[in-house]
């Protein structure tokens, strides 16, 4: 009787939310350049660094093109003797016209609980869906699991291109992607194999389960 053919490995995905910036939990950033890490965002990035390297080989880092992701995505390459590549797909929902507007007025807008409930059926204001935004960063997903057969990959991404990742490994209508809470350089570990997506941990912020 011939021998059965192992499953070839998974393609694991470490997603790191970037690092606390100035603004965080104040405004809501979006696309918009020219904002940098906090101190504290920098430690925690080079914690998150640290963290990763208990899984050993890591193949590539990828990062969206904003400067927070990218200087999040620094001290974790450096670390595991990567480059860095820019990935547009991994990119901020485009908020549109309400780029830089505080969350404590945003809240009280009544298109906001059509963002936390029926995220699925909204637009910003002259920006982007979210099923516009589902699409891409899926799409991005599996340009980076086709280009890293079995290996082990980190993604330096933002709270809701994350978010929504987990909801589409999990099966779950993108009107509930704002059940999941993603921190400011918090870890979520996605394996994709050909028998699907398995969810390891997410907003992980100490030990990551299956690392090594």
């Amino acid at each position: 009787m011939p021998a059965r053919r192992k499953p070839p490995k998974p393609t694991t995905i470490a997603f790191v939310r970037h690092g606390q910036t100035p603004t965080t939990g104040k405004v809501l950033p979006g696309r918009a350049r020219g904002l940098h890490l906090a101190d504290q965002g920098r430690a925690q990035a080079q914690a998150a660094a640290d963290r990763l390297g208990a899984y050993g080989k890591v193949a590539a880092v990828y990062a969206s093109p904003l400067e927070r992701t990218r200087e999040t995505a620094a001290p974790i390459a450096k670390a595991l003797g990567l480059p860095v590549s820019v990935e547009r797909g991994l990119l901020e929902c485009d908020f549109g016209e309400w780029t830089g507007r505080e969350l404590k007025e945003l809240y009280k807008l009544p298109e906001w609980q059509q963002v936390q409930r029926t995220p699925s059926m909204f637009r910003f204001p002259a920006g982007e869906s979210f099923l516009e935004m589902q699409a891409r960063t899926s799409d991005a997903v599996r340009r980076i699991v086709a280009a890293h057969p079995g290996q082990v990959v980190v993604c330096v991404s933002h709270a809701d291109p994350i978010k929504v990742v987990v909801a589409d490994a999990m099966g779950s209508h993108l009107d509930h992607f704002q059940r999941f809470g993603v921190s400011p350089c918090s870890i979520t570990v996605i394996a994709y194999s050909a028998a699907g997506p398995n969810v390891l941990c997410v907003n992980s912020t100490d030990k990551l389960p299956g690392a090594a």
